[in-house]
């Protein structure tokens, strides 16, 4: 028995080396990550634009904590709010933790409390998060949770209407539900949610913890919609794989969130800031994400030549892919891709998510669909 809790079913290998988009296991096998720490290691393992970023500042300063200024901290906030309606952050250390953040604001700005997510959406496991949070095996076992939160079904305009009354104080939404099934955002529901937060006195919250940093081909997935979030939740891919994240808000939440009215410790340490700072500066730009962009087609249109449509429903945006396997259970998918040198990841229990780095080549993607069409149609494929 492992000095570990068991709260995760883990696979029986270790990866211990990576490069790119391939890892190697403690045998020395390697595999085409695409996971990438489930949408986390954005720029690939050990891009050596974060290692050189990490190793510099690690010389100068670790930590100082929040109660002296940092210039860091002000450059990345700006490079965060360019070019987009938003204004301030706050920075903090996981997705959760952002999350948690975000519903703090949004309740103390309205002095309101009720908040609508939706049904198979995913936010975090800390309290709030995880209340946030639409699915019901993730509150189970762990008793009252917090109270006035309301989940809707995802995608459909006219239960949100009849929902939302003046008690409300915000809209917490995925533009793309990760854990629920890469489950995209219809044009129709951004446009109605929108309105109804322009017509009401709602806050709208874009939970981009997943589908944020380039991730779906530009900035921040909400650019591709109807959607203007007066809140915007970040983490995994924003350090690459260094554990950060944070939220981005509007200039009218700024007196909101005053001295003493939330903090972090390890948020926005010197190290964090570094290797965030060189991300946001690889891959906002318009040259990367075009290519984030052509890649996530090439991906699509590799898999509907190898996938028949009527087993097979390819959906999402950028490189954050999910392939609904005709209502099957994809777990011993996942196995079969790993044994043959493919990591994969879930996206509940029929659907297998496909999030490699943003640097992932034609090449790679290649390999990977070959795999896929191998484990998924049982044919003898050479890669």
């Amino acid at each position: 028995m492992s000095a570990l809790f068991n709260n995760y079913s883990r696979r029986p290998i270790s990866i211990v080396e990576g490069k790119g988009t391939v890892v190697k296991d403690q045998n020395g096998k390697s595999y085409l990550d695409f996971t990438s720490g489930i949408a986390v290691c954005c720029l690939g393992h050990a891009h050596p634009a974060l290692v050189e970023a990490i190793q510099k500042q690690s010389e100068k300063i670790w930590h100082t904590s929040n109660l002296y200024e940092s210039p860091g901290q002000v450059k990345l906030a700006e490079s965060l709010v360019k070019d987009n309606h938003l204004s301030h952050a706050f920075f903090c250390n996981s997705g959760a933790e952002a999350n948690e953040a975000a519903i703090k604001l949004a309740r103390k700005h309205t002095g309101k409390h009720h908040i609508i997510t939706f049904e198979q959406s995913f936010h975090g496991r800390t309290f709030g998060a995880m209340t946030a949070t639409g699915q019901e095996k993730i509150h189970k076992g762990f008793g009252p949770l917090v109270s006035q939160f309301t989940y809707l079904p995802y995608n459909d305009v006219q239960a949100l209407k009849e929902a939302v009354n003046d008690s409300v104080a915000a809209i917490m939404l995925e533009v793309i539900q990760g854990e629920g099934g890469v489950n995209v955002i219809t044009d129709e529901f951004a446009q109605a949610i929108q309105e109804i937060c322009d017509n009401s006195d709602i806050l709208l919250i874009v939970d981009e913890v997943q589908t944020g940093i380039g991730r779906t081909g530009t900035r921040f997935a909400f650019e591709q919609t109807a959607l203007k979030p007066d809140i915007v939740s970040m983490a995994k891919g924003i350090a690459g794989g260094f554990p950060f994240g944070g939220i981005l808000g509007t200039a009218e939440l700024y007196e909101t969130f005053g001295p003493g009215t939330h903090g972090t410790t390890y948020g926005g340490n010197p190290l964090g800031v570094a290797v965030a700072q060189t991300v946001v500066d690889n891959v906002f730009n318009d040259e990367f994400l075009n290519d984030v962009q052509k890649k996530s087609e090439y991906l699509v249109k590799k898999l509907k030549e190898v996938l028949p449509e009527d087993q097979f429903n390819i959906r999402g945006k950028g490189l954050m892919i999910g392939i609904e396997c005709g209502g099957q259970d994809v777990a011993q998918y996942i196995v079969d891709a790993e044994n043959e040198g493919l990591l994969v990841v879930a996206a509940g229990p029929k659907v297998i998510r496909l999030v490699p780095p943003l640097t992932v080549t034609n090449e790679e993607i290649d390999q990977a669909v070959g795999i896929i069409e191998k484990i998924l149609l049982k044919v003898s494929t050479t890669v």
